[in-house]
């Protein structure tokens, strides 16, 4: 049986959060509790404020960066 509707991703990467360290993905799972500063290609940035641990959160980063700078969220994985 397969579920409809839901996404499936295929093997993910450690993020090692870096303020120039570039990334591709489909999607980011927050293992622990804390903020997720992400950047994209063009330089337009956001911070996700408290985001729960076992989170995952489906944004897709073509040569984007989650930031050392504001992130504090742990055991972040890059999802394909």
């Amino acid at each position: 049986m397969q579920l409809t509707g839901s996404p499936s991703y295929g093997p993910g990467a450690a993020v090692t959060p870096s303020d120039t360290t570039l990334i591709n993905c489909r999607a980011l799972w927050v293992g622990g509790l804390g903020n997720v500063a992400i950047a994209t290609q063009t330089g337009a940035a956001v911070t996700l404020t408290a985001v729960p641990a076992g989170t995952l959160i489906p944004i897709a980063l073509d040569q984007g960066r989650v930031m050392a700078t504001n992130t504090t969220a742990t055991l972040i994985i890059a999802l394909q």
